[in-house]
């Protein structure tokens, strides 16, 4: 394998909720014709389906690896870096970067090693808050404002050259690792999440905060940060302690 098709095997397109199977089809066309392979479908309307088929004009091998789940955080298993695609400015507080810097990052993380996540959602309604939530950066295509609506397949497409040009461009050596270890996935790090939302809990943390806001506030910290493994046992770890002395101080008051 070629260094430039390793890393493009390292970057998947993750759709989410998609409602029209045709637009299924035209990404993985798309996203074909680039040089990439890999597709990730979150709980799709319809999939498979004949016009998903038809519309993916031979890019068969897309669609037959294509994994189907039900939440996005599966579609995320693997990856340690998601870069979320939307048309416009949402309540998550996440960088917002242009499809050519996103390209250039996402091939930066693939060279470290990472596995890269570009998420799309749904035709009309895009991408829900909760699910930005899970991704480290927003993507904006700079669209014109009184016309932004782009169909999903094309955002597919415009993302998919940009990485492509990434890809073809002057191959400098691989950046140097950001890290000691790897940054945990996204499974681990929903994982750790709960456990952290339940803790804040047990201690009886919010006391008047608004949970949402609070644990929307510490995804952010955690994302920016990237722990490895080892440090979110450590976490975990510490987080488990405050729960037992949450358990021994509730144990101790008068009833």
């Amino acid at each position: 394998m070629t260094a430039a098709a390793d890393l493009a095997a390292r970057l998947r397109f993750v759709l989410v909720r998609t409602s029209h199977p045709g637009n299924i089809g035209s990404a993985a066309r798309a996203i074909r014709t680039m040089g990439f392979t890999r597709m990730e479908l979150v709980a799709p309307h319809r999939f498979p389906d004949p016009e998903a088929s038809a519309l993916a004009a031979g890019a068969d091998d897309v669609l037959g690896g294509a994994g189907i789940h039900g939440e996005l955080v599966e579609g995320l298993v693997g990856a340690s870096f998601a870069l979320g695609l939307s048309a416009r400015r949402r309540g998550v507080n996440l960088p917002e970067l242009a499809p050519r810097e996103a390209a250039a990052r996402a091939l930066a993380a693939a060279a470290r090693g990472e596995q890269v996540a570009l998420v799309f959602g749904n035709e009309r309604t895009g991408l829900e808050n909760e699910e930005l939530a899970r991704c480290h950066a927003m993507v904006r295509i700079p669209s014109v404002d009184d016309f932004s609506s782009l169909n999903l397949s094309q955002a597919v497409q415009v993302m998919a050259y940009e990485l492509r040009l990434a890809l073809l461009g002057d191959q400098a050596p691989p950046p140097p690792p950001e890290h000691d270890e790897p940054p945990a996935d996204a499974a681990k790090m929903e994982r750790f999440y709960a456990h952290l939302a339940q803790t804040l809990d047990d201690i009886e943390f919010h006391k008047g905060r608004e949970p949402t806001t609070i644990m929307l506030r510490l995804r952010k910290l955690f994302q920016r940060a990237q722990p490895d493994e080892r440090e979110l046992r450590v976490l975990h770890g510490i987080l488990a302690d405050a729960q037992r002395m949450a358990t021994l101080a509730a144990a101790r008051k008068p009833d």
